[in-house]
């Protein structure tokens, strides 16, 4: 399996294709293994590069395990470097979609554009960080429980149980595994960042939400495609698992490599 030791911790990464680079950021609970048809489709477009973040499935995750967004981030930034694939496209879901952001705020010159699908900066506004808690309460109910039961427990509450029941029986092992890197990420928080700091990002920048989807992403993703200069939002079927492969994701993708070459 190829891995690569970047901040201190080896993490599991795959690409595919050939080109600009395209970096994917998967959400919590989850890692790039669900993501393998899409990476296989964005490899048609670009360099798709997907990892498993620090701590999750196939990547190291210290002990304790103790991390927060900006660490992930920094992780991201320094996966770029190793790998020579700056400045980046960076697809980002969920969690990733904040490590996403994070990464073009501190380090911009890693980004090329951000294709964010439904980031979860749920410390926004009071509403989203009512509904967090919320799940963050399930979470740690759960992992005093029986570590083994976070990841569906989380899975569950976020995206329905009809998601979850579609899993296959590798991916509910997954996030059965990943307990712990949930827990761990509820514990550190979400990324405390306002429409000021999101107005500073000059990066070409599609924002995506699920028609579907708890009403607090959907608040949430309205208010950062408002406040990052000439974005765009598209609302597409389904709830919170959006595809990073989906059409409009592909388009975008295409667009901008359109722009480099024609730099």
């Amino acid at each position: 399996m190829p891995e690569i030791g970047v901040n201190g911790v080896s993490l599991y990464y795959e690409e595919r294709g050939s080109g600009d680079p395209i970096l994917c950021i998967h959400g919590t609970g989850s890692s790039a293994a669900p993501w393998r048809e899409s990476v296989d489709r964005l490899a048609k477009h670009g360099r798709a590069i997907a990892y498993d973040r620090r701590g999750c499935f196939r990547s190291e995750r210290p002990e304790p395990y103790v991390t927060n967004v900006g660490q992930h981030a920094d992780d991201a930034a320094a996966l770029i470097d190793a790998l020579d694939a700056s400045p980046a496209i960076v697809i980002g879901r969920s969690y990733g979609g904040a490590t996403a952001v994070d990464l073009a705020l501190r380090y911009p010159d890693r980004v090329r554009a951000l294709a964010l699908l439904e980031p979860a900066l749920l410390a926004m506004t009071d509403e989203a960080a009512r509904w967090a808690s919320g799940i963050a309460a399930r979470v740690l109910a759960a992992a005093e429980r029986d570590t083994t039961t976070v990841g569906e427990t989380f899975l569950r509450a976020v995206a329905g149980d009809d998601a979850w029941d579609a899993l296959s029986q590798e991916a509910k092992v997954m996030y059965a595994g990943n307990g712990p890197a949930i827990v761990a990420e509820f514990r550190g928080g979400y990324l405390d960042v306002g429409p000021d700091q999101l107005g500073t990002i000059a990066r070409p920048t599609l924002v995506v939400a699920g028609k579907e989807s708890p009403p607090a992403f959907a608040e949430v993703t309205r208010i950062v495609a408002e406040a990052i200069p000439g974005s765009r939002l598209e609302w597409v079927g389904g709830g919170h698992l959006i595809d990073p492969a989906h059409p409009i994701a592909l388009a975008f993708v295409d667009e901008v490599r359109g722009r480099l070459v024609d730099r």
